[in-house]
Formats: C-alpha cells, structure tokens, sequence
C-alpha cells in the first residue's frame, strides 16, 4: 500500500489535495514522484540523454573517472569526480532461466520486464513461472482482464493464497513441447503464453571490476557498509540495492545519509569497521523467521538511517504495521485485498475506500482513479 512508501516531505494529500485509497496503480504513483521532483525543483541539476559508460577510481588523486556518452550529440566525454553514487536500481535486468523446449513453444515467451498489458493475454492460457510479488500482481491482472487459466509453476513452496478456480500452483517446469508444458511431478497443461517472474540481476557494467557492487537480492547488501557505503571505498554509494519492504522513504534516507557523509557531516569509521557492519547486519537478517519480522527488520534500518540525519522522522511501528495489516488481507483474499485502505503515518489520515472495486476498475489511468474520467 502507498502508506509503506510515502514521502515524509511531501505526502499523497499535500499532492493530491485530498486523502486517495491505497493502491495508486502506476500513473498515478508516476504523478507522485514526478510532483515531489517538481516541488525540489531537482531537474535543473540533471544531465539528461546522458549514458554513464564506464567508472574508475584512481587511488593516487582520490578521484573517480567517469565516461559518459551524449546521446544527443553522440558524443563521449569523460570528467573526474570526487564521489559516485550509483542510484540506478537493480530491477533492470531480468533473471532470465532456460527451459528445455522454449525454442520449439508455440506462443510467446517473456519476462516480467517486458509485460505492458494484460488484456494481450484474454481468453488465453498463461503459465507463470516464479512467485515474487512480480507472479501475483501480473497473475491478478491478466485473471482481472480475462485470461481463460493461470497456471503458477514454483521452484520452493506455492504461494498459496485462495486463487480462483480458474488458477493453480504446480511444481517447476521442466520441459516445453509445443503448446504442453511439463512439470516435475509429472503433471501436464497447455498453454499460449509464459511469462518469467525470476526476478532480476545487480548489473552494473559500467562500473570497474574493483567498484562493481556484486549481491543477492537480500535486506543486508553484500559489501555495504549501512547498506549504503561501498566497504572498500567510502567516496562510493550505491542506493536502493536491498531487496524491499520499505522504498520511497529508505531511497530518502539512504540518499540523506550518502549527502551527509559527502557534506562532511557524518564520519565514516575505517575499513575494518565497515566490513564488521555488513556481517552483522547479514547475521541479524539470517535470524529472522518469517515476513513480518523482515518489515520490522527494513523499519528498524530505515529509522536507524533517518536517526543519524535530518531527514523527517516519521512513525516507523505505523508505517509496519501498515505492511502488516497488507500481508493479513492478503491471505484474508489476494483478489479484494486491494479494497481496503490504511492510515497514513505522515498525516494521521485513512485513506479512503476506492470509488470501483479492484476486479471491476478496467481504466488505470490517472483521470480514472481520481475519478475525473
């Protein structure tokens, strides 16, 4: 819900003008960000058409090199810099698995990236493989615009929430041939379309080899110091890396810290005491046994992060318990969770409940929801 990620500096209902349900789809979050953007007054500072190619770091100046290519004037240019701070997310390139028989299959293949429009897939049969929050939002999406069955192919566990009739869990796929897909409990369906929820990869090739930030998609980041600081450079930031609870407001709070250490604000301790920060922060999260105490542990890092800066504090015990309460309704029913609203901790205000259903509002656009269509 909209509740977990809220700005603590500029609020749904400071942009909006009024309190709005909990679940904003895409053009609407779009208009969110891009008012926050608006109100900073941050894109003066931007350097659009610009791709960063390639970063060093040479230890003799202290200065990182960074080789950028205009890609208006197709040129390529490269200036020095004292700090890099890598924010370029990690939900770009797509874990993509190979099954036996994709090249034979008979419908299209693609991965949770590249999907656009459920209503490319009614009346058609559709196998999903994975089970991130990728498989159960796109899965809810194509069974909301029509599609005639959902097949979820897991490598671990089933998500196991009450799917409709017309939706099942089965094993991992092993083999495609043609339009039938096999399973490894040996069970067989056919279907028109698959689509990869496999997740994504940390990628960044324009980074050196000595600066390339290598993790799984974890709460504690390999080789960041506060989740935050590249251990083996303190000049390095890499934001937002974690696997997520918490978003808009932890990107903030990371982004304050990185600014408070290059202001010379904050003081980063030695090599051997970062390094220490990152295993204990893998320690703490190995020992958390279930979902809700991964929200609590993500607060709790966040709050820590906005505690060492001035970034506004907000009600961290609220803004998990927001979570909470999402994960219950969930279960509760995957198909109406979105129904329901929660409490803003930035503002003390309800969200209210939608003016249409989830199944029933067909039209995502920005007029649609805040019912100006």
């Amino acid at each position: 819900p909209k509740e977990g990620l809220e700005f603590a500096d500029y609020t749904f209902e400071e942009h909006f003008g009024r309190p709005i349900a909990s679940y904003p789809p895409r053009a609407v979050l779009f208009d969110y960000i891009k008012g926050r953007v608006e109100k900073a007054d941050v894109r003066k500072w931007i350097r659009f058409n610009t791709a960063v190619r390639h970063v060093t770091y040479d230890d003799a100046s202290g200065k990182f090199s960074v080789t950028a290519h205009d890609l208006a004037g197709d040129k390529e240019y490269t200036e020095e810099y004292d700090y890099v701070v890598v924010a370029s997310g990690h939900f770009s390139t797509p874990n993509v698995p190979s099954f036996e028989g994709f090249d034979t299959f008979n419908g299209r293949v693609l991965h949770a990236h590249d999907f656009r429009d459920a209503l490319e897939f009614k009346d058609k049969d559709l196998l999903i493989v994975g089970t991130s929050y990728s498989a159960e939002d796109i899965g809810s999406q194509c069974w909301k615009y029509g599609c005639k069955s959902i097949t979820v192919s897991h490598r671990t566990a089933p998500m196991g929430y009450k799917w409709p009739d017309n939706w099942k869990e089965v094993p991992l796929l092993t083999k495609v041939e043609k339009n039938t897909c096999t399973f490894k409990d040996g069970s067989t369906t056919d279907v028109d379309a698959i689509i990869l929820c496999t997740g994504y990869l940390h990628h960044f090739p324009f980074m050196a080899e000595g600066l390339k930030l290598r993790t799984a998609n974890r709460l504690a980041s390999a080789d960041l110091y506060k989740g935050v600081v590249w251990v083996d450079n303190p000049k390095l930031f890499y934001l937002g890396m974690q696997d997520q609870w918490y978003t808009f407001n932890m990107f903030d709070a990371q982004a304050w810290y990185a600014r408070d250490i290059m202001m010379g604000k904050i003081e980063v301790p030695d090599r051997a005491a970062r390094a220490q920060d990152v295993v204990d922060r893998v320690a703490a999260e190995d020992k958390i046994e279930d979902d809700y105490g991964c929200i609590e542990y993500q607060g709790a890092y966040t709050g820590e992060l906005i505690a060492e800066t001035d970034y506004p504090s907000f009600d961290i015990a609220g803004a998990n318990e927001a979570f909470f309460q999402w994960k219950k309704h969930k279960k509760q029913d995957i198909m109406t969770f979105r129904n329901n609203g929660y409490k803003s901790v930035m503002t003390g205000t309800v969200a209210p409940v939608h003016h249409t259903p989830w199944k029933d509002a067909l039209d995502d656009s920005l007029e649609s929801y805040l019912g100006k269509g």
